[in-house]
This record gives C-alpha cells, sequence and structure tokens, in this order.
C-alpha cells in the first residue's frame, strides 16, 4: 500500500510538472522579449564578465574582453565576425560570456558546417586554457568536460535553435499552401456550380420565354383589335428584354471569380423612366431625386418601383399607378400607389419573397418598408431610406 501511494504521489506530481513546464513554455511563447533587449542583456552581461570577473587584469586584457563584449552588438548581420572579434578576449582576457553567446549565434545562423567545426575547435582550445594549466590525470579530466561542454553546448544550442525556425517556416508554408489548395478546390467547384447554374437557365428559362415572345409575337399577328395586339406587342417586348438580361446574366455565371467588377452595369434613377415606360401601365410619374444619391440607394429605389410595378401586373391587371419620390428631412421618401385592378387577377407563379427582399435591402441601408391596402381595393408600398446610407457589404 505504501509503494501504490508513493506511486500516485509520483505521478501526480509528474503530470503537475508537465502541466507548469508546458504553461512556461506557452507563457514564453507569448511573451517573447524584442531583439534588441536581448542583445542589451547579452552586451551587460559580457562586459559585466570582462570587468568584474578578472581581478588583477591589465589594462590591454581588460580592452579584449571589452572589444568581445561590444562584437555582440553585430552577431545577428555578422556572426563568423563577432566570433572571431572574442577569440583574443577568450584567450588573453576574460570573454567567456562574450564567446557563448558568439558560438550559439555561430550555430544558430550560419549553415556552412567547416565554420561550425572550426569554431567549436577554437571554443575548446580556449576553455581548456581558461582552466587552467592541469595538475594531474583529474585535472585533464576536468578541463576536457568543462571545454566540451562550452565547446559544444552553445553550438548545438544554436543548431536547435536554427532548426527549430526552419521547421517553422515549413508549417508556415504548409499551411499557406494547403489554404491555397482549399481556396482553389473551392473556386473550382463554384465554377462548374455556376456553369451547371447558367445551362439550366439557358435550357429552361430562356427556351420558355422564347416560345412566349414567339406566342405573342403571334398573337400581335392576329389579333381582333388594336388593344389585343397591343398587349401582344408589349408582352412581346418584354420577353427580348428578359432574354436580354438573361444573357448578361448567364454571361456574368460563367465568368470565372464572381467579382463585382463582371457584373453588368446597374441600374440608376436616370433608368426608371425607362423602366416605367417598358412596364405598360398606366403610370403618372413625380420623382424628384437628386441623381447625386449613393449608388446603394439608386439601385434600392431602382428595384422597390420594379417590383412594385410587377406586383400590379400580376395582381391588379389595369389598375393606374402613381410613382413618387422626394426627400424629406435627409430621408429618401418613395411611395408606388395602385388603384383596384380593372380586370381579373392573372394566374401567375410566384414565390413571395419579392417584399421580403426588397425590406431586406431597405434595412440594409438603414431605412424602412410598409406595404397596406386602400379602402378602395388599391395597394401602396412606401420606401424610407437614409441619404446616407449605412456601410453595409451588398
Amino acid at each position: 500500500m505504501r509503494r501504490s501511494g508513493l506511486g500516485r504521489l509520483l505521478a501526480t506530481t509528474d503530470r503537475r510538472l508537465d502541466h507548469v513546464v508546458d504553461a512556461g513554455f506557452t507563457w514564453l511563447r507569448g511573451h517573447r522579449p524584442p531583439w534588441w533587449l536581448v542583445d542589451a542583456f547579452f552586451v551587460a552581461a559580457a562586459v559585466g564578465d570582462a570587468v568584474l570577473d578578472i581581478t588583477g587584469a591589465t589594462t590591454f586584457e581588460t580592452s579584449m574582453s571589452l572589444l568581445a563584449a561590444a562584437a555582440l552588438l553585430v552577431r545577428r548581420r555578422l556572426p563568423v565576425t563577432a566570433f572571431a572579434l572574442t577569440v583574443p578576449g577568450l584567450f588573453i582576457g576574460s570573454a567567456v560570456v562574450a564567446s557563448v553567446v558568439a558560438l550559439f549565434t555561430i550555430g544558430q545562423r550560419t549553415e556552412r558546417r567547416w565554420v561550425m567545426l572550426l569554431a567549436a575547435v577554437v571554443e575548446f582550445v580556449g576553455f581548456g586554457g581558461f582552466v587552467g594549466p592541469p595538475q594531474n590525470l583529474e585535472d585533464v579530466i576536468v578541463s576536457i568536460i568543462y571545454a566540451l561542454i562550452f565547446a559544444v553546448g552553445p553550438l548545438s544550442v544554436g543548431l536547435l535553435a536554427q532548426t527549430r525556425h526552419r521547421l517553422t517556416e515549413r508549417l508556415v508554408e504548409r499551411d499557406t499552401a494547403r489554404a491555397e489548395e482549399r481556396r482553389q478546390a473551392a473556386a473550382v467547384a463554384l465554377s462548374r456550380e455556376r456553369a451547371l447554374l447558367a445551362r439550366e437557365m439557358h435550357d429552361v428559362v430562356s427556351h420558355q420565354v422564347t416560345l412566349i415572345a414567339v406566342q405573342a409575337g403571334a398573337m400581335q399577328m392576329a389579333g381582333r383589335d388594336d388593344a389585343e395586339r397591343g398587349f401582344a406587342r408589349t408582352i412581346r417586348q418584354l420577353c427580348v428584354v428578359t432574354l436580354q438580361e438573361l444573357r448578361e446574366m448567364v454571361q456574368v455565371l460563367r465568368a470565372a471569380g464572381g467579382t463585382d467588377r463582371q457584373l453588368a452595369p446597374q441600374p440608376v434613377l436616370a433608368d426608371l423612366d425607362r423602366l416605367v415606360a417598358a412596364s405598360g401601365l398606366d403610370t403618372a410619374v413625380a420623382v424628384d431625386l437628386p441623381e447625386s444619391l449613393a449608388q446603394p440607394v439608386q439601385r434600392a429605389v431602382y428595384r422597390f418601383v420594379q417590383e412594385a410595378l410587377t406586383n400590379v401586373r400580376k395582381h391588379a391587371p389595369g389598375a393606374s399607378v402613381r410613382v413618387t419620390g422626394e426627400v424629406v428631412d435627409g430621408v429618401v421618401a418613395v411611395r408606388v400607389a395602385n388603384g383596384p385592378p380593372a380586370s381579373a387577377r392573372l394566374e401567375l407563379p410566384g414565390s413571395g419573397l419579392g417584399l421580403i427582399g426588397l425590406g431586406e435591402r431597405a434595412s440594409l441601408l438603414g431605412g424602412s418598408l410598409e406595404a397596406s391596402e386602400t379602402p378602395d381595393g388599391g395597394f401602396v408600398l412606401d420606401l424610407r431610406l437614409p441619404v446616407e446610407h449605412l456601410p453595409v457589404a451588398r
């Protein structure tokens, strides 16, 4: 039982030590001091070694030791030169700290093996003499051990630091390469989906709209009166416009990248008259909005009027429409109001998401959308947007 309890105690202590060591390395990685502070510490330690550790040193010996300390200032740029400047201080003065740091820098920043070997041999000889002339076999062994420690130790630590730096660079390169591969794979998948969607739009939607245009053309030729031929002509013109916009969308979908620069020119306030004229509705327009409005605001107004006119054609055929717009107290106020339908409602498919999309667009720009029915059976849509829209990504 005693051994079992002791074993558990040792295991617990070992785990705690592992946690402490891991926490220490984590703290060091997150609190690494700047390079100039490290160099200043090494130079200060070397100067202290040169001034304080030798008693009775001559001025020349102290000068050589101080020269070795000063050489550490260039160790990062000129590691071999810095080590060479510490050699006189190692053999003549007291430059233990400076030579150890310079040898570490050789291992850390030099890739030439013969330079490392030569520096280790010089360090071994220098520290072998630093211990003092051997008096017996024990002194010889101690001298060799000390020399090996001070010659191989700093060089090995420097090599480990160099290896760690290379491994870190390779890991960064690997992560970068993997991220680029993932990005390219996503781009390829997106291009395939865009191409598939473009083919579907071209093969299905374009075909159906073309059939509608052909039927409208036939109706226009065989119409019984001017009104019927006029309706057929309007349908055919709308089909032509729809096909043109569909072709542009297909080109955008087939293009690689899908950036905003590839999109067709977006509508602005100046295009409202063309939109109203193409709608074929009895529409009165009284829009007094400056063309200096921000592009997102102009696009929102255009899409709002477009969706409102589409809803009138679908849900209130033959109704009169009035479109107004003005800036009141820094707010763009646009209204589309239609009267009651003059004929039966057309049975056309709809998703019911048009007004929801307009409301979301208005909300992104810091505005609001309101819809209400009038007592006579009409419908009113009100859009309010701030003149200075919120900088929200589209």
